[in-house]
């Protein structure tokens, strides 16, 4: 018995339906990139591992999709790490490639080797598919596209403001209400000073950014098991659990973070942002979250994470500052900032919220119907003409009962029928009907393009 064909868990096929779905989030969110400037590029799937690890740390290092070298895989292999099961050090041996994990560390790669052709500060954005090797599960693919906006070039707090107004006018246009966390990687850094254990920034970083998902009580037990003491733990949940206006808790942390300038700095830098994005009015939600960490340890400034409030979802977006990611392939100093838009997540929740155009999945304006081989002709002789006016048109190929072909383009949500038949050729007009209105009408050709131009 032949095999039930399938696909690898965490991946999806997608219908046309579907498609047309998801190129309604792109092309929306690509309206918005390009109308704030930013220029499209695209990357391979596939980068050397040098290129992928160390730059997520150690939990995202895990994640990666690596790939075996091509040929025989097996040759020069270490007789004693496949003895001794050493998979770290056969995996540097099988492979030199692996999937990207983001978009963000192969854009690094390629400003820091195409950096004699580019102007800076340089706005790109690229809409890929990333691969993790993660535990499936509802929200979260291990294969989903990423649509990736940065700015390189630029220690600008404006850039910070701009990603943040990019990201009101993408869940305006998509109608979704979302809370927009922001907070900054120099507010945290100075929490783990004044609370003494500035050598542990990492692991309170990775542990507090899933105080959402497992609590802050759960949190604490991860950060007794990296070594954090009892009164270092105590020192931090206040701050874990400050509530109030986003104003009271910047005036809160000043107070706190007197004694860390590094803290102070990162203050500084979100209350101008908040302020900025302020200015220029939102329709969505700003929460200064403390807890916010986005466990990635390129992020050096401005941190930012985008919740749906009407769909029980992970975030949809998310991105931050990256002042240092361009200086382990060779170009220190270069500062940087983007966003992503997470376009798997996004198509859950308006799905969920029933939120697409109602003509979304329409495939063509207008069907010919097909009585036979001299009316073909006729209808596929319009039928250009249409498309050299941008028209969409489409000639339903086989000569088959009236019933059938209405019954096609009423299933593929075709909003006209064009009837030709021997009276219309005679006369030079074509016969349309109104799928929803059920109304027909004679119409010249130059009425028709007229019509259906509108």
């Amino acid at each position: 018995m032949a095999q039930k064909p399938s696909i690898p868990k965490g991946t999806r096929d997608f219908s046309p339906i579907e498609m047309a779905r998801r190129n309604y989030i792109f092309d929306t969110i690509k309206g918005v990139f390009r109308l704030f400037g930013y220029k499209q590029i695209e990357t391979p799937a596939m980068e050397n591992l040098t290129t992928l690890m160390g730059k997520y740390g150690d939990e995202g290092d895990k994640l990666l999709f690596k790939i075996l070298n091509s040929g025989d895989f097996m040759k020069g292999v270490n007789e004693t790490y496949l003895a001794e099961r050493n998979l770290v050090k056969l995996t540097n041996q099988l492979c030199e490639k692996g999937l990207r994990y983001d978009l963000t560390v192969p854009f690094a790669r390629f400003v820091v080797q195409y950096r004699g052709q580019l102007q800076m500060p340089f706005k790109r954005y690229q809409i890929q598919p990333v691969w993790r090797a993660d535990r499936p599960q509802k929200g979260r693919y291990r294969e989903f596209y990423q649509c990736d906006a940065d700015v390189v070039g630029s220690d600008s707090l404006w850039n910070e403001i701009e990603l943040l107004s990019m990201i009101d006018m993408v869940f305006t246009k998509l109608k979704v209400r979302v809370a927009v966390k922001i907070n900054n990687r120099k507010i945290l850094t100075g929490i783990a000073e004044i609370i003494g254990e500035a050598d542990k920034i990492v692991d309170i970083t990775v542990a507090i950014d899933k105080i959402d998902k497992i609590g802050i009580e759960s949190v604490n037990e991860e950060l007794r098991s990296k070594g954090l003491s009892e009164e270092a733990i105590e020192k931090l949940r206040p701050l874990l659990e400050m509530t109030g206006s986003n104003e009271e808790k910047l005036n809160t942390l000043q107070t706190l973070l007197a004694d860390s300038p590094t803290g102070l700095k990162g203050v500084e830098e979100l209350r101008t942002v908040t302020d900025g994005f302020n200015n220029l009015g939102h329709n969505c939600e700003l929460d200064v979250d403390i807890s916010l960490a986005r466990g990635l340890n390129y992020y050096t400034g401005t941190i930012i994470e985008v919740k749906a409030l009407d769909v029980q979802i992970g975030s949809i977006t998310g991105g931050g500052r990256y002042d240092n990611l361009t200086g382990v392939f060779g170009m220190p100093g270069l500062s940087g900032v983007g966003i992503s838009f997470g376009a798997d997540r996004i198509y859950d929740v308006l799905n969920q919220l029933e939120l697409y155009p109602s003509n979304i999945t329409q495939s063509v304006k207008v069907l010919f119907v097909n009585f036979g081989e001299k009316e073909a002709a006729e209808s596929a002789r319009i039928i250009k003409v249409l498309r050299d006016e941008g028209i969409s048109a489409e000639l339903y190929p086989d000569t088959a009962k009236m019933k059938k072909q209405m019954g096609y383009a009423d299933s593929e949500n075709i909003p006209f029928v064009a009837i030709i038949g021997e009276n219309e050729i005679a006369d030079g007009t074509i016969n349309l009907k109104d799928m929803s209105a059920g109304t027909q009408e004679k119409l010249t050709l130059a009425q028709l393009i007229e019509k259906l131009q509108k």
